[in-house]
């Protein structure tokens, strides 16, 4: 394993987004938003981050559970800045792509991987396809452990994962082991009845929450062993890991021990079983940084000292990307 190692509630996050970030560039308003359509005639919000010069390659970003968008804008902008067109977008019923109260929302958390992501890929497809541009995908949490469900996702050239897991509990250990336990068997499952949808403060931090199902298949799935990957009504629509024969970068980061300890991403990594696969660690102490956890390694503030670290191994291991980033800005 390559080691590199940075969990504030969402709150304080987007406090921390705020502050300035020499040497990178300041912050520029957000792009438009547009609407992108799911196979299930469902709308969802997304936006595109477009470099300076013709694009070199294509990035998606597939957020965390219940993390909307702007939350990744920091990131996308300097991703832009390196040359990538980048794609973000809010899953149905998160962020922009909420449409009406969250009790009332219908939709389950299959729904992020089969349909949202699928649409997303599909789009980012649209923009490479004129001039073969090569396409890395990036998952944070759930944006990764749910992409092989996502039709094309085999067609990406690389695959960048952060905090990303098999969330089965067993996973964990220590006493993270019975608070996962907890988790899943008990609070998720409590609260979205009683609420009728998963509060924020259910997710450890201030957002909106879940939709009911998405909350109730997240709590089947962490209770299950092997989580999604052995539900039988998703038999069909996990070849797509298997499939997937790109690079494959998933990190973990030392101090995230709540959402994404090194078994459970060890336990994601061996389901893709015919890519080209690098396993990574981030440890915030030897960047000279304090607690990055779950969420930290996406403040604007870190992203001078994290982001070429994650990126720059992916980027010299993919040769797609190796050759479309060695040419000069521009072509």
């Amino acid at each position: 394993m390559t080691t590199v190692n940075a969990s504030p509630d969402l709150a304080a996050l987007e406090a921390a987004f705020e502050q300035p970030a020499e040497p990178m560039a300041p912050t520029q308003a957000l792009p438009p938003s547009q609407r992108l359509l799911c196979d299930d005639g469902t709308p969802i919000a997304a936006r595109w981050y477009e470099p300076a010069t013709p694009a070199r390659a294509v990035a998606v970003i597939s957020p965390a559970t219940g993390v909307p968008q702007r939350y990744y804008r920091h990131f996308a902008t300097w991703l832009a800045q390196r040359g990538y067109a980048v794609l973000s977008y809010d899953y149905r019923g998160i962020g922009e792509s909420r449409r009406g109260p969250l009790h009332q929302d219908r939709s389950r958390m299959r729904d992020w991987g089969l349909q949202d992501m699928s649409a997303a890929l599909a789009e980012a497809e649209r923009r490479r396809a004129p001039r073969s541009l090569p396409l890395l995908v990036i998952g944070h949490s759930f944006g990764g452990n749910a992409a092989g469900l996502a039709r094309g996702f085999d067609k990406a050239d690389a695959l960048l994962t952060l905090g990303a897991q098999s969330g089965d509990w067993r996973h964990w250990s220590g006493r993270g082991r019975w608070v996962a336990f907890a988790y899943f068997h008990l609070m998720l499952p409590a609260v979205s009845h009683l609420f009728g949808r998963a509060p924020g403060w259910s997710l450890g931090g201030r957002g909106d929450g879940l939709p009911k199902q998405v909350a109730l298949e997240w709590s089947r799935w962490g209770r299950r062993r092997g989580y999604l990957f052995t539900d039988p009504s998703l038999a069909a629509h996990i070849d797509g890991y298997r499939r997937f024969s790109g690079t494959a970068h998933l990190w973990n980061v030392s101090d995230d021990l709540t959402y994404g300890p090194a078994p459970a991403v060890d336990a994601l990594a061996a389901e893709f079983a015919t890519a080209r696969m690098q396993r990574h660690e981030l440890n915030p102490a030897t960047l000279g940084l304090g607690s990055l956890g779950h969420f930290g390694a996406f403040r604007q503030a870190v992203g001078a000292v994290v982001w070429p670290r994650l990126l720059a191994p992916i980027e010299a291991a993919t040769p797609a990307l190796a050759r479309a980033l060695a040419q000069p800005r521009g072509m």
